[in-house]
């Protein structure tokens, strides 16, 4: 369409509303209060006739943009991503390593991993794996206080985040009440996990971890797990993405692939 027939198009439109869409000024154009209520919606509706026309064709195909944190995409995805691109080669991947929660009525994303219960309104939500944790540090570090023989040796090290809500849930999973001990020590926040392991296999402390992101790390030593022990709090990593886009043969084919290879893992 040529420009004069979008403005005529907007027109209609905002004569049909009863109200502006744009606020017009000297080589800008921003949105109304109305066009932004309305915009949102819009584009999804014409995100459903994309998808239902892609649909028709059967074709997985365009770019398939995920939003997810950098731990899960740095310990788990990416290594494992190559697969996927190679049984839909005309799909390109696009990662978005972020913390921040997607409005997938704004945002362009296709879809998220997040970490929670599973609950978000209107999402669909599957769970890839549960978000267990359990204490890990250096060899050398663990080495050099005698060995840690008992999880009450672990509060004679240093603990790197002694405030993570993780650590009292493990204590107690083996039996020791350590909130007040664990209230009186200090240490560093390092707000994703990628970052504490870090830290830890440089033998600054203890860090508390999930135990499938570090699968190599722990085979090669660079990291100690002391005790088989794990624990949870009934939070998980979920693939997420709006109900009304799960028939989107872009999003179908990465849900079905990125399930399977997280059964196949877990074997």
């Amino acid at each position: 369409m040529t420009q004069a027939a979008v403005s005529y198009q907007i027109k209609v439109l905002e004569d049909r509303l009863g109200a502006p869409l744009f606020f017009r000024r000297p080589r800008q154009v921003t949105l109304t209060e109305t066009g932004q209520r309305l915009a949102p919606e819009i584009s999804r509706a014409f995100a459903i006739l994309a998808d239902a026309f892609t649909e028709a064709r059967g074709i997985v195909e365009g770019t398939l943009t995920i939003s997810t944190m950098q731990t899960f995409a740095a310990h788990w995805l990416v290594q494992r991503l190559g697969a996927f691109q190679l049984q839909n080669p005309s799909l390109a991947v696009r990662l978005d390593p972020s913390a921040d929660l997607v409005d997938f009525s704004r945002d362009s994303v296709d879809v998220a991993i997040r970490s929670g219960n599973g609950k978000w309104p209107g999402l669909k939500a599957h769970l890839i794996m549960k978000a267990d944790f359990t204490p890990m540090l250096s060899p050398e570090l663990a080495e050099r206080h005698g060995g840690v023989n008992s999880p009450e040796d672990l509060l004679r090290l240093p603990l790197l985040d002694p405030s993570d809500p993780w650590w009292p849930k493990w204590f107690a999973k083996v039996g020791i009440n350590a909130e007040e001990e664990l209230s009186r020590l200090r240490g560093s926040y390092y707000t994703v996990q990628t970052l504490e392991a870090g830290a830890a296999m440089a033998g600054a402390g203890v860090a508390i971890l999930t135990p499938a992101f570090y699968k190599a790390e722990l085979a090669s030593r660079r990291l100690l797990q002391p005790f088989d022990l794990v624990a949870e709090d009934g939070r998980g990593y979920w693939l997420v993405y709006p109900e009304n886009r799960g028939n989107s043969p872009k999003i179908r084919a990465f849900r079905d692939w990125i399930l399977a290879e997280e059964e196949a893992s877990a074997d």
